[in-house]
Order: C-alpha cells, then sequence, then structure tokens
C-alpha cells in the first residue's frame, strides 16, 4: 500500500499541482471568510465548501468546470436551508437527508455534472448536522459557502489552471438503459435503503453523531457500480478509518486544538486527500479522517471515546451499504465488467481504424481521442475487477482470469499507443497489408464480443464494433475492409485481404517487385509448401513459401496482371514495378532498399512497424478468448 501510494506514477506532476492548488484555493477560502467577521463555524463551512469545489468538479473541459462551479450554490444553497430551518424536527429532517441522498446519486445519471451537484447537496446537508447549523447561522453559513466557492474558483480558473494547457479529459459516457435497468437508478434506491438503514442504526448507537454512519454509506457508493465495488470500496473505508484514528491519537490529539499546529495538520491532511485520492481510497480516508480530528480538535470536542465512536458509525454505515447492495436491486459485478470490457474491445477497434486512415493519407483521421478515452475505459475496468483480484478474494481461478485479462487488455493498449506513435510519423505512408490487418483486429474484436452475448444482443455486439469505426475503415478505399465478414466460400485469408488497388507501389506491365521477407512473413503466416491464395479481386493468386530460399512461384497480381514474386529468403531482387531499377531485401538488417523515389525506403520500415503492432494486437486479442470464454455458472467475476 506504501508503494503504490508514493511510487505511483505522476504524468506531468498533475497530482501533485492538483494537491497544491487545493491547499492554496482552500486557504484563501479560510481566510476571506475570516477576514469578512465569520465565526469558527462558518470558517470550517467555507473551507469544506471551497474543499467539495476543487475535488469534486470533474468536467472534461474548463468551461465545462467553470459552470459546474458556479452551480454549486444553487444545488448546495437550498439544501443548508432545509437542513437548518428543521434541526429542530428530527423526523422530517431524517426522512428530507434520505431524499437528498437519493437524488444526488441519481443525479450521476447527467454525467460528471450530475454527480458533482449531488455530492455538494448532499454534504451541505452533512455539514450542516455535522456543525448542528440552526437557522439563526443560516445567513452567516450561507455567505460562508459562496464566498468560498468563489475563491476556490478564483484559484482553479484564474490564479492556477493548469488544465488550459492540457486537452480535453475523456470521460467514458455512463452505461445506457431506462428505469430500473439504469445503474444509477438502481444505485439512488440501493444508497437510500443502505442510509435509512445507517440512520437507524447510527442513532441507535449515538443520538447526536449519527450522520457520521449517513455520510460512510453515501461515500461508499461514490464512483462504484456494482456489488463487487461497494464491497471493496466498504472495506478500504473502514481500514482507512482504522489507520487514520491511530494516526489521530498520536499526533492530533497531543495538539490539544492549538490554533498553529492543528492548521498546518489541517492543510497536510487537505494536501493528503487531493494526492492520494487517483491512487488510494484507504490512504485518502485515512487523510480524512484525520481532517476530521483536526477539525473537532480546533472546535474543542476531540476526546477517545469520540474517535470510538466514529469508527463505530463508520462501521455501520459500511454494514448499510453492503447490506443494500446485496439485497437491494443488485447489480453484479460480472454484468458491470463485462460491459467495461466490451467497451474497451470497441475502443480498441475503432482506435485502429482511426490509425489505419491515418496511415492511409486521410487527413481528419485522428486516433488520439481514441486512445484517451481507451485508458478511460481500462481505469473503469481495473475500478470493476478489483473485487476478483483483492487479496482477500478466495476464488482463486477467477482471481488469475482477472489478472490475465488485465494484463491482455494492457497488450492491446500498448500495441495501440505504438500503433498511433508510428500513425502520427508524417514519413509513414499506407501499406495494403494494413488496411488486411485492421480488418483481422476487427474481426477478432467482434469474435470476442459475440462469444459475451447471446440471443439479440450478440447479434448487436456483431454490428456495433463494425458501425464504430465503419467511416474510417471505409476512408481505407477497401472494399468491405471494415465489415469483417467473409463472403460465401471464401477463406478467411481471402476475406482478410483487401484490395491493392490504388496501393503506394505503382505496377507497371511486365514487371516483378520482391516483397519485404519479414513484413510479409509476418503479415502472412508461413505453411508447409506452396499455398496459392486467391485475392478477392481480379481472381489473381499469390504464392507462399514457408522454406527459406525457396524458388517463388509468380503469381498475376490480382487488379493489374503484373506478376509478383514472394521471397522470405534475404538477397532476393527483382526490378521495381514502375523504374526497373534492382531492389534488395535483407531481413537480417529489417531495412527496406533503398527507392530511387526520395522517401520511399524510410517509409517502408514504418508500414513494417505498424505491421507488426497490429499484429501484436491480434496476438493479444485471440489470446483474450479463453479467461473471457467462462464455464457455464462460473462467469468473470462472479454472479
Amino acid at each position: 500500500m506504501l508503494k503504490r501510494v508514493f511510487v505511483a506514477p505522476d504524468p506531468g506532476r498533475a497530482r501533485l499541482r492538483f494537491a497544491a492548488r487545493a491547499v492554496l484555493g482552500i486557504g484563501l477560502a479560510v481566510a476571506v471568510c475570516g477576514a469578512a467577521g465569520h465565526s469558527l463555524v462558518g470558517a470550517v463551512t467555507g473551507g469544506l465548501a471551497a474543499l467539495l469545489a476543487l475535488f469534486t468538479v470533474t468536467d472534461p473541459t474548463v468551461r465545462g468546470q467553470a459552470v459546474t462551479t458556479a452551480l454549486l450554490p444553487v444545488a448546495g444553497l437550498p439544501v443548508l436551508a432545509a437542513a437548518a430551518e428543521l434541526h429542530a424536527h428530527p423526523v422530517l429532517r431524517d426522512f428530507t437527508f434520505l431524499a437528498v441522498v437519493g437524488a444526488g446519486v441519481y443525479a450521476r445519471r447527467w454525467g460528471p455534472r450530475g454527480h458533482s451537484l449531488g455530492v455538494f447537496a448532499f454534504m451541505t446537508f452533512f455539514v450542516a448536522q455535522f456543525l448542528h447549523a440552526t437557522a439563526g447561522q443560516l445567513p452567516e453559513l450561507s455567505a460562508a459557502v459562496v464566498l468560498s466557492v468563489l475563491s476556490a474558483a478564483a484559484v482553479r480558473f484564474g490564479l492556477w489552471c493548469y488544465e488550459r494547457r492540457l486537452p480535453p479529459a475523456a470521460v467514458p459516457s455512463a452505461p445506457g438503459g431506462s428505469g430500473l435497468a439504469r445503474v444509477t437508478t438502481r444505485q439512488a434506491v440501493q444508497a437510500t435503503a443502505g442510509a435509512g438503514f445507517a440512520l437507524v442504526a447510527g442513532q441507535l448507537v449515538s443520538g447526536q453523531r449519527w450522520y457520521w454512519a449517513v455520510g460512510a454509506t453515501w461515500w461508499i457508493f461514490v464512483n462504484t457500480a456494482s456489488r463487487g465495488e461497494t464491497l471493496v470500496r466498504g472495506f478500504r473505508r473502514v481500514l482507512g478509518t482504522v489507520i487514520g484514528i491511530g494516526l489521530g491519537v498520536l499526533v492530533v490529539a497531543p495538539l490539544h486544538g492549538a490554533a498553529l499546529p492543528t492548521l498546518a495538520l489541517v492543510a497536510a491532511s487537505v494536501f493528503g486527500i487531493f494526492y492520494t485520492a487517483a491512487v488510494s481510497y484507504t490512504w485518502m480516508m485515512l487523510w480524512v479522517t484525520v481532517l476530521a480530528e483536526s477539525l473537532y480538535g480546533l472546535l474543542g470536542v476531540l476526546t477517545p471515546g469520540l474517535l470510538a465512536l466514529r469508527l463505530g458509525e463508520t462501521a455501520v454505515g459500511a454494514l448499510g451499504a453492503w447490506l443494500a447492495v446485496l439485497f437491494v436491486l443488485p447489480v453484479t459485478t460480472h454484468a458491470v465488467t463485462d460491459a467495461w470490457i466490451q467497451r474497451a474491445l470497441r475502443c480498441v477497434h475503432a482506435c485502429t481504424a482511426e490509425a489505419s486512415a491515418r496511415l492511409a493519407g486521410v487527413p481528419d483521421a485522428d486516433p488520439a481521442p481514441g486512445v484517451a478515452e481507451l485508458e478511460q475505459i481500462l481505469g473503469r475496468v481495473r475500478l470493476s475487477v478489483a473485487p476478483l483480484v483483492h487479496p482477500l478474494n478466495p476464488l482463486s481461478g477467477r482471481k488469475r482470469r482477472a489478472r490475465r485479462v488485465l494484463a491482455l487488455l494492457d497488450d492491446c493498449a500498448r500495441e495501440i499507443h505504438g500503433l498511433v506513435a508510428v500513425a502520427a510519423d508524417p514519413e509513414a505512408s499506407h501499406d495494403a497489408r494494413l488496411a488486411a490487418a485492421c480488418a483481422r483486429v476487427e474481426t477478432a474484436v467482434t469474435a470476442l464480443l459475440a462469444q459475451e452475448r447471446s440471443g439479440d444482443a450478440e447479434k448487436s455486439a456483431a454490428t456495433e464494433p463494425t458501425a464504430l469505426a465503419a467511416a474510417a475503415a471505409s476512408r481505407l478505399g477497401v472494399a468491405g475492409a471494415g465489415a469483417g465478414r467473409l463472403p460465401a466460400g471464401a477463406s478467411p485469408s481471402a476475406a482478410a485481404r483487401p484490395s491493392t488497388a490504388g496501393a503506394t507501389r505503382p505496377p507497371a506491365s511486365g514487371a516483378a517487385a520482391a516483397r519485404h521477407p519479414v513484413t510479409d512473413a509476418t503479415s502472412r503466416p508461413s505453411t508447409a509448401g506452396a499455398d496459392a491464395t486467391p485475392r478477392p479481386v481480379g481472381g489473381g493468386a499469390e504464392t507462399w513459401h514457408a522454406a527459406a530460399g525457396a524458388a517463388g512461384a509468380a503469381a498475376p497480381h490480382p487488379a493489374t496482371g503484373v506478376a509478383e514474386t514472394r521471397h522470405p529468403a534475404a538477397g532476393a531482387a527483382a526490378p521495381h514495378p514502375a523504374t526497373g531499377v534492382a531492389e534488395t531485401r535483407h531481413p537480417a538488417a529489417g531495412a527496406a532498399a533503398s527507392h530511387p523515389v526520395a522517401g520511399v525506403a524510410a517509409r517502408r520500415p514504418l508500414a513494417g512497424a505498424a505491421l507488426a503492432h497490429l499484429h501484436g494486437l491480434e496476438r493479444a486479442l485471440a489470446e483474450l478468448a479463453a479467461p473471457l470464454r467462462a464455464p457455464s455458472g462460473s462467469p468473470l467475476v462472479g454472479a
């Protein structure tokens, strides 16, 4: 766990800047509240509002983040007013709190903005309970919220808006559905039920700190989509709370609420929350617990009994969340994991098609957004598979399969990154074999998606990846390359090889050309003896020889009728079809022979590199079939 936090990669120091800006923004908000003459309760309210404004707003664009930040008081102030007005009416207060829980979770159906507004509304009600806010304090607390959100916005969008220099983040769309088939709807019902249990049981444990249990239930449901994820997140919350309480006994309690050292500890806790949130929920909860202990120290109510009570209420909240996801409209881990894996496979295909179109010279083909989306989707896959690979999971067989799936999907992502890097090179040019390899990748993705579904869903899986990249595949100028289907009576190799009409090498009558033995060997599997395979256009044939140095039989090109000979042996030379200049291929060196037209010799190794990445994709996709094909009644992660 220590290694995961302190050795985790931080590209561009994004987490470091995220945490440092949070300390600056929250510090400014507290200072502004102090300058406005607010009490300690008002300053605490303002600091927490600034923390939420900087932590929960995750829109992909800076403009979207600014709009969501401006809407936070609109969502939070009415809830704050209701909480303060109902402070003396426990029954109405409790039912209102449960309604806020359900609405906050349901709002996730509208993406990052709905999620942010739902979290802010819930936490506004929670803070009112935390500070025992009354109607008389409402003007001060409302002003503190507005001033703090403005202060946080000034830091985020004015003083230190490092996101302006970054491309918009890819945010995978939420799973679809309607009614109770929608995951967010089921989670809203689950969260309300779990919070109801936590509220009742929490009040039995403590009539004053019961809201801790409700808060634990709420936060366990954040960023989860299945019961397995919720169970793991609940365990991590309890573990982080235990460690945080131990650290509080050693560090926070001896301060006895002294202002300067406690404020320094508050700043350190804020930094820790923001810095560790992306890599470890356990560590984030450790710092959240230390922050709460520090605030209670400032308020003068921190005692050992209070720390024990917090642990008990956290356990009650975790139990409420666990019971809800197990028995109330359960969303199975397998269903969620299967959906994210399918989306990852579709994204792999779309990226491949865009990269191939870019290599073909299509000016508007851009695989970079797809790569960014693939990384986001793979992050969701890892999160959904986390219950299976957790150390406490006793199902060792499924654990091995899940780890294998993750490793192969990482291999796919690595090959996609390499392919996109080659496609971005201005010297790269299209090779007809790239379209064939792209079609084989599409066929492999279609087969994987088909085996994951049945009935009508299986038919949808067979056509959906084609629709995603149909435009990119059609731009390659290859008939049938985007479909991944076999014509009647054709062999798989014939279907995978598109027409070479329009390829970059111009044919000429009576000329023969030698192909590079390395790229030919990787793009066409060798067989013992000669295997004449009909091409899909023109009825010509190509002859392939597995033995090094075998004399290649010349076959007419399907589009031009020009004979072409394939030689896997080194040193085979043939005149170029356009110029008549002899070209020699040396597999040991791996470099293309010189070409009388400037730049072509440099382009052929790039095409070979692209083919290598495509073949790596093919291998990874082929190996994915075994771990994804679960025995009957034994899905990947569990029912």
